[in-house]
């Protein structure tokens, strides 16, 4: 690969996983606004999370489908990346972007062959594009809820589409995953917990250790 793999522990709640994150070699961090998730943070903490990661690792708020206030809101914490994790359109994308002013990373959900035509929708909108499995039909909050998608429904992508993969990813499966998909980076979040929400210093770093031996090879 000739970019270096971007690695991202995404749903991150306290200090002591933050500094993990860091310290095993995590290009990106995620806080997750959205009051449904196990992984939700106030916007008051998320700051000084931000605050602590800043010169260390990227940091992306993950929000879902956000009103303009909660973009304002969330703008001013000043994040690198805000990711829209919704059913948002790619016009309302290129609004929240021009309203922010700080680059979006925007999950698509992948569970059919019409998704992954979808996808090429956002490309001019977002920043960066992140492929996640599609929630469960009964599901009251977006995420692959631990659960990966069909990695051979993107042999239709665009390969000119950089894109991270999300959905189901764990230390054991990782470099599967980067095998089979070249993606520009990888995400993870319940696949480096023991209980929803609650994140494991020792999975994190096996995670970051095998995503990077597996990008190397």
């Amino acid at each position: 690969m000739s970019e270096p793999l971007i690695i991202k522990i995404c749903g991150i709640r306290t200090e002591a996983i933050l500094d993990a994150a860091i310290e095993a070699g995590a290009d990106m961090v995620g806080f997750m606004h959205f009051p449904r998730s196990p992984r939700h943070l106030e916007l008051d903490p998320i700051g000084e999370l931000i605050s602590r990661a800043r010169g260390h690792a990227e940091t992306c708020v993950v929000l879902v489908n956000p009103d303009n206030t909660l973009v304002a809101q969330v703008a001013a914490l000043g994040p690198d990346w805000i990711q829209l994790h919704g059913p948002e359109t790619p016009h309302r994308v290129a609004a929240i972007r021009d309203e922010a002013g700080i680059a979006i990373l925007k999950a698509c959900a992948i569970g059919a062959a019409e998704d992954v035509a979808a996808v090429a929708g956002f490309a001019d909108c977002a920043d960066r594009l992140l492929l996640d499995a599609k929630p469960p039909k009964d599901a009251t909050r977006p995420g692959g809820h631990g659960a990966a998608f069909d990695w051979s429904l993107l042999k239709a992508l665009d390969p000119s589409l950089g894109f991270m993969l999300s959905g189901g990813l764990t230390p054991d499966t990782v470099a599967a995953a980067i095998a089979a998909t070249r993606p520009l980076g990888v995400d993870v979040s319940s696949g480096v917990e023991t209980a929803p929400g609650v994140k494991d210093a020792a999975l994190v770093r096996a995670f970051i250790t095998n995503a990077r031996s597996a990008a190397a090879s």
